[in-house]
């Protein structure tokens, strides 16, 4: 099980680094332009830019905590954070008539809940 929570938050956290390195430096036009980045178009830069550094640090939450063996519980509270994040991103991929990632953004949802779960729960990381 442990590998498995390892292998689900390295996935989350390299969506998450992607997602932010987008959202935080590529130009909102461009940003707009692409599936699924319809929404930035009506969003402020600043509400996207937010949510870009926000996704930066939950890629650096999801592992760095456990790496170093500094507070691993951070790793559950990120997924937790991460999980509210995707319900933001379903309700907005709906709002703008975009559900074609929402199942995208479900499967991110239960990843993050399974490593929430499990780090909170059976596998914790060592004290």
């Amino acid at each position: 099980m442990d590998v498995t929570l390892w292998i689900a938050a390295a996935l989350l956290a390299t969506v998450a680094l992607l997602g932010g390195i987008s959202k935080t430096f590529v130009p909102l036009p461009k940003l707009a332009a692409a599936p699924g980045g319809e929404w930035t178009g009506h969003a402020g830069a600043g509400l996207v830019r937010t949510l870009g550094i926000l996704e930066l640090l939950a890629a650096v939450g999801l592992v760095l905590p456990a790496v170093l063996g500094i507070a691993p519980v951070m790793v559950a509270v990120t997924a937790i954070c991460w999980i509210l994040l995707m319900l933001g991103a379903i309700v907005t991929h709906l709002r703008y008539g975009d559900p074609r990632f929402i199942v995208l953004n479900l499967v991110y949802l239960g990843l993050a809940a399974y490593v929430a779960w499990g780090r909170l729960g059976p596998q914790p990381f060592p004290s």
